[in-house]
């Protein structure tokens, strides 16, 4: 299982205008200098996030991107949902059903049963973790998370 390249780049792009923002804002080639990303994908990703209602921007010689409510409001997995959607969504089985008109396995699913409980173990992850959450240490952040899986 993998996450997408926006989704990585995305959250790098929202943790840099958190941390180092402030009012002012920072522009697209700062961003993309900082995450080491092209600027042409920069701006996409950062229109997403502004589109996401994660990032404000303005413009003008003092223009930038900011944040669009603080830090600790901001959900990772309402970013993450946004920026590439859920692993498993109810269209999940309509989606990847086949050459016929219903899955083979609609009625008694184990794979349909893996990736619920898959969906429900990031959830429970990133339910409370915000951006503010992802400014710590990684030792900070690790010791934060206290997720046990219902089984």
């Amino acid at each position: 299982m993998k996450f997408s390249t926006l989704e990585e780049y995305g959250l790098r792009c929202l943790l840099r205008v958190a941390s180092e923002g402030g009012e002012k804002g920072l522009t697209i080639p700062e961003i993309s200098k900082a995450e080491g990303i092209t600027t042409h994908n920069t701006a996409k990703i950062l229109r997403g996030l502004r589109l996401g209602g994660f990032l404000a921007s303005s413009r003008g010689q003092i223009g930038g991107y900011t944040l669009s409510r603080p830090a600790d409001e901001i959900l990772v997995k309402d970013v993450l949902d946004s920026l590439g959607g859920k692993l498993f969504d109810d269209e999940f089985c309509n989606d990847h059903r086949g050459a016929l008109s219903i899955c083979t396995h609609t009625v008694d699913c184990s794979i349909r049963s893996l990736w619920q409980m898959l969906q429900s173990a990031v959830d429970g992850v990133l339910k409370d973790l915000s951006i503010k959450d992802l400014l710590a240490t990684e030792e900070t952040l690790v010791s934060q998370i206290s997720y046990t899986p219902k089984v």
